[in-house]
């Protein structure tokens, strides 16, 4: 794709990603930067250390205000609430909150106790993601996981009980083994909690793994097809909404740091591993499109104390197509002038890839005139972002 220069007039919204790397033990499944917890954690020295990073990453802020925050990992939930409450606090004294803003931490079942919930909400979390991959006991212990079907049906419970009405549920199907049956069973237990949000995802296997090392026995193409039918079917008739490939909501609930991440918002990122994507506005230059990457390893990042950042900007050709890596994955789709004002580059430079995507019939554009993936596209997504890159 043509270089162009990137003409921008104004910056993007701004969210933060704050990345806790450490869980009770490593799942099999997992690719993350996550790291199994020695019996004490570095709490306390962890927080000065995201403290300083964030400090060193103000340059980037230019007055925004944070429309969210997300606590990823790893297990977020093994920090004490004064130690999330203590860091939400830094941050406030540096970076105003969007009235509205969502700020949302991942929380493992086995890893809280009702007391610990509340004191969350009191701390300033508003939204919880709540880990559970399956309410099967057996699945459970297979996907490595810590706690069992009766602990997740307690968490949500108790989350729910600390006046938490904001929340959402990790679920996994195409499962080792799994059944059409209990695939669909998991995901009506999860429904029948009333969640806001459910990210249901298909089990993949991931390189440096240990089920890459020693794969289970998966469900064929064709159930995992079928599982993936029936239970679009059930979310739809149960009022949820897919608003992105894996994640569906009830009306007006999508999470707002997801929605920034794929209409290409910024994000700084801090934290062990920590990724970030900024833009820079230069008077009378072209705006600079950067990523950010903090230094991976928790001992390392620790011992940096905020030296450990590398900056990379993106190269001109590649903007257009890190954007539609992104909105693309939105059933929501996109404007040429949305293209533009994230960008800064001319819509144009869409036309071919759009023409081509059409004629595969991977891409529509509707009354409004956005550009959105079909239903093809968005099962077919890699072929459909090849167009663009």
């Amino acid at each position: 794709m043509t270089a162009q220069t990137p003409q921008l007039t104004e910056l993007p919204p701004l969210s933060l990603y704050v990345h806790i790397p450490w869980c009770v033990r490593k799942c099999p499944y997992c690719d993350f930067n996550s790291h199994a917890a020695s019996q004490e954690l570095p709490e306390p020295a962890y927080i000065d250390a995201l403290l300083v990073d964030l400090r060193n990453d103000l340059e980037f802020v230019e007055g925004r205000p944070l429309a969210s925050i997300f606590f990823g990992g790893g297990t977020p939930s093994l920090f004490s609430a004064s130690s999330i409450g203590r860091f939400l606090e830094g941050v406030e004294r540096h970076i105003s909150f969007s009235k509205d803003i969502e700020i949302t931490l991942e929380a493992n079942p086995g890893t809280f106790e009702q007391q610990k919930f509340a004191d969350f909400r009191r701390a300033g979390i508003n939204r919880l993601s709540i880990g559970i991959q399956s309410f099967d006991d057996l699945q459970l212990q297979k996907l490595g996981r810590i706690h069992n079907s009766g602990e997740a049906q307690r968490a949500i419970g108790m989350a729910q009980q600390a006046g938490f009405d904001n929340f959402n549920l990790d679920l996994m199907h195409g499962l080792p083994d799994q059944s059409i049956k209990q695939a669909l069973t998991d995901l009506q237990t999860a429904i029948d909690f009333a969640p806001k949000h459910l990210s249901w995802y298909q089990l993949t296997i991931e390189t440096n793994t240990e089920f890459y090392k020693q794969p289970p026995r998966l469900p064929s193409d064709d159930a995992r097809w079928q599982i993936f039918q029936q239970g679009q079917a059930l979310l739809a008739e149960e009022g949820f909404q897919q608003y992105e490939v894996s994640a569906y909501s009830q009306p007006g609930k999508a999470s707002l740091h997801n929605l920034n991440y794929w209409r290409f918002g910024d994000y700084l990122g801090i934290g062990a591993g920590a990724h970030g994507k900024i833009t820079r506005l230069s008077k009378g230059a072209a705006a600079t499109l950067m990523r950010t990457r903090k230094t991976r390893t928790p001992k390392d990042y620790l011992n940096a104390i905020g030296a450990g950042r590398l900056i990379e900007t993106i190269d001109q050709e590649d903007i257009a197509g890190e954007f539609m890596m992104n909105a693309l994955r939105l059933n929501e789709g996109f404007t040429l002038d949305a293209f533009k004002q994230a960008t800064g580059l001319p819509g144009t430079l869409l036309s071919s890839g759009i023409k081509q995507a059409s004629a595969k019939g991977l891409l529509e554009i509707d009354e409004l005139n956005r550009v959105k993936p079909t239903k093809n596209g968005r099962l077919f997504l890699d072929d459909l972002v090849a167009l663009f890159i």
